[in-house]
């Protein structure tokens, strides 16, 4: 493809001046000289190019030119002077991201052009093609799509089988992959993403081609014989199920769920214990942590009102940041199994029949939690006995579930056999198979442990997240400020505001952000005095705080508007009117974050 005339001439000046700055005409006539001089036998008339070029090369002086020449916007320069895109490509003003997980590594950057590097290694030595060859874990890629509000859309998710480089000529090989939609789109092709895998340092010796398609046939066919093996035992499990009672048929018994392209695997794939290193200090933090990343549905396409069947794999969930309730579910188990508890996702029902999963964890002395995966709500399970007098006392549930029908966790899986699925009366005695039926762990194990191809790729490890908390909130609070003007301007109403109130409005918002990660209350007192005295007498205050997850100020200001009494202190009208507004962001792994927002006025009460 040619470049046009304008683009040309630009490049050619960009070479001409580093081929000065550089003085490369010089270098080359020294080397000139010198390879005549020292390295062609006398009876050598001339020097052909590649004899040159690879005394440049030997020298560096190539190598030095490359470096310094620097193409910054060749990728942006080729899209806009390409032909007409198809229709599968995209028109937001961002780039769509490809982010990658391979083993314990994760990597991430635009589909135009990325680069990423993963090495296995035993800490000594850099391991050979015949073990890397062993190591079946693919590459996961996932493209996201960011709009200009910052929402995130799945795109694509692959995985890349990168062992063919093994037994590619110089460790290089290219590949053209055709990406598929997630969900119902699954079967629709979202474009092609060219790919240059490279071995670095190189192999010594590499495998050949006859080897790793081997090796490849070999792992499909014992794949392909372990998921047969399960689905048989899994029909027998379900057989015997239903043989304990006929209305087990219309239980949540959930064996195997779809990923976002619509491949089954076993439900217990999708937990693996999962340790955040220092960016979670606690349980409860991290259960904080997934109940701020967002909540949304699997898209359906027509009505009906049914659901979309889609778990997603975790790089998937944590690349969106954004899921169903089954995700939140699953990662909140791992997390918790990696902090050491036992836990459990549940699958069942909440009020008028909704499908939906949380997470259970068992105490070394038998008390059983419920944890809500999408709030970070903790409650203590204590069962109601139906057999006890009318007379006696029974516990209130305050959780929102109503029927149970399954739990299971990366090890173990149990369907609930009890005469009733309620979970007020359920006992969760796990030792008990007259109340729950286990599947043998030696079955799970064989489709569901670490580096089996049946199951979901390695868990990426969490990042750290890249928000600085006190920049976002300053431009959050003056975007709300700028609203909130325009929007009492719209009324007729003038704007003043108390820059001190609002300071003094942080330690509150402080406060809410620790009850829901520890459900500890602190700091009310202090604040409430700080308050009465910025407040003279005489005067009324009024504040209103609200939570969200995500940071788009239009969005929130135009949610709080829809609160009757944080709309009245917005447009609140009096003598001596002083508004204050407040935003504090609390930042958690994979830029996840709280923002909590309050709202407040003083005005002097006339009677």
């Amino acid at each position: 493809m040619s470049l046009p005339p304008e683009k040309a001439s630009a490049l050619k000046q960009i070479i001409h001046q580093q081929l000065v700055k550089t003085d490369v005409h010089g270098r080359i006539r020294e080397v000139l000289a010198e390879t005549i001089r020292e390295e062609l036998a006398p009876e050598h008339q001339q020097l052909s190019t590649e004899d040159l070029i690879k005394a440049l090369r030997q020298r560096g002086i190539i190598d030095d030119v490359i470096k310094e020449v620097k193409f910054v916007t060749d990728v942006n320069e080729k899209e806009r002077t390409s032909a007409p895109k198809p229709s599968t490509h995209f028109v937001e003003r961002e780039p769509p991201i490809l982010k990658k997980s391979f083993g314990w590594k994760s990597f991430s950057g635009t589909s135009s052009g990325t680069r990423a590097s993963a090495w296995p290694s035993d800490g000594s030595k850099m391991v050979d093609a015949t073990t890397m060859l062993s190591i079946c874990d693919p590459v996961h890629m996932v493209l996201i799509k960011t709009d200009t509000f910052g929402e995130t859309t799945l795109v694509a998710s692959y995985f890349l089988e990168w062992r063919s480089v093994l037994a590619a000529e110089n460790g290089i090989t290219n590949l053209a992959v055709e990406l598929l939609g997630v969900g119902t789109e699954s079967k629709v092709s979202v474009g092609v993403l060219n790919i240059r895998l490279e071995m670095y340092p190189q192999l010594t010796k590499t495998q050949s081609p006859e080897v790793t398609n081997t090796q490849f046939a070999l792992e499909r066919q014992k794949t392909a014989e372990k998921e047969r093996l399960f689905l048989v035992y899994a029909k027998q499990w379900w057989r015997e199920y239903l043989q304990i009672r006929p209305t087990h048929n219309a239980r949540l018994v959930k064996i195997f769920a779809q990923d976002e392209n619509g491949v089954n695997h076993p439900v217990c794939s999708y937990i693996r214990p999962l340790r955040a290193g220092r960016l979670l200090d606690t349980p409860r933090q991290a259960a904080r942590f997934v109940s701020v990343l967002g909540y949304e549905r699997a898209p359906v396409i027509g009505g009906g009102g049914g659901k979309q069947e889609q778990w997603c794999t975790l790089l998937a969930f944590l690349c969106r940041n954004k899921g169903d309730c089954e995700d939140h579910a699953n990662l909140l188990c791992s997390l918790l199994l990696g902090f050491g508890l036992e836990a459990f996702v549940c699958v069942g029902t909440k009020a008028k029949g909704v499908p939906h999963t949380w997470v259970m964890t068992c105490g070394t002395d038998g008390t059983i939690t419920f944890w809500e995966s999408l709030t970070g709500h903790r409650y203590v399970h204590r069962p109601i006995n139906p057999d006890d007098p009318p007379l006696v006392e029974q516990p209130k549930p305050l959780y929102p579930y109503r029927t149970i029908g399954c739990i299971f966790n990366h090890q173990k899986f149990f369907g609930n056999c009890q005469p009733s699925d309620a979970v007020e009366v359920c006992v969760f005695d796990l030792h008990d198979e007259s109340k729950w039926k286990p599947m043998s762990g030696e079955a799970i194990k064989s489709v569901c442990s670490p580096g089996t191809t049946s199951s979901v790729p390695p868990f990426p490890p969490l990042c750290a997240s890249s928000i600085d908390a006190a920049v976002v909130s300053n431009e959050i609070e003056l975007q709300l400020r700028i609203l909130v003007s325009e929007h009492r301007k719209d009324l007729g109403l003038s704007t003043v505001w108390d820059d001190h109130l609002s300071y003094l409005l942080s330690p509150a918002l402080a406060a809410y952000e620790l009850e829901r990660t520890t459900s500890i209350s602190a700091g009310n007192e202090e604040f409430q005095d700080a308050v009465r005295r910025a407040v003279p007498d005489g005067h009324t205050f009024k504040g209103f705080p609200i939570h969200f997850v995500y940071r788009n100020a239009r969005r929130a200001f135009a949610t709080c508007l829809r609160s009757p009494f944080c709309e009245e202190i917005i447009c609140c009208r009096g003598d001596q009117v002083r508004l204050a507004v407040r935003v504090r962001v609390f930042t958690y792994p994979e830029s996840a974050c709280a923002v909590w927002i309050m709202f407040a006025c003083k005005y002097r009460s006339v009677l």
